[in-house]
């Protein structure tokens, strides 16, 4: 699955312009995870057409970066996010972001972005739904 990334000077209204630029284009976000980090905000957008709400965010002057994801499913309990967060640890890669997806009684579904994804998925293989895939949102 793939994110497209926009870093924006923050402001109200952001979230809201982003959202009707791609809900006009008829682009769906499947998933968004919005940080501020100083004066500018950071907005992680789950699309099925990435490059696509790419070059529409770009033609209305957005900047944006585009990351592949690892879709992985973990059980509901304590520890278990820090259980992978370790593993990955051992074998240094590096977590770059983490966005949650969904979550039930039984689990959560989670997008990660690492520096080194075959390695992590093999690391992860057992939690793993949908490697680096866009067009399988697997869940």
């Amino acid at each position: 699955m793939k994110s497209v990334t926009v870093v924006a000077e923050d402001r109200v209204g952001l979230l809201a312009d982003i959202s009707y630029i791609l809900g006009k284009s008829s682009i769906n976000i499947d998933a968004l995870s919005v940080d501020v980090v100083g004066k500018k905000a950071i907005i992680a957008l789950t699309v099925k057409d990435p490059k696509h709400a790419g070059s529409v965010l770009e033609k209305n002057g957005f900047g944006i970066a585009e990351m592949d994801s690892i879709v992985i499913k973990l059980p509901n309990k304590p520890g278990e996010i820090n259980r992978i967060a370790d593993r990955l640890n051992e074998e240094k890669v590096s977590i770059e972001n983490m966005h949650i997806l969904s979550t039930d009684m039984n689990g959560g579904v989670f997008a990660l972005n690492v520096d080194k994804p075959r390695k992590a998925v093999r690391l992860l293989n057992e939690f793993v739904i949908s490697p680096e895939s866009n067009n399988n949102m697997g869940y």
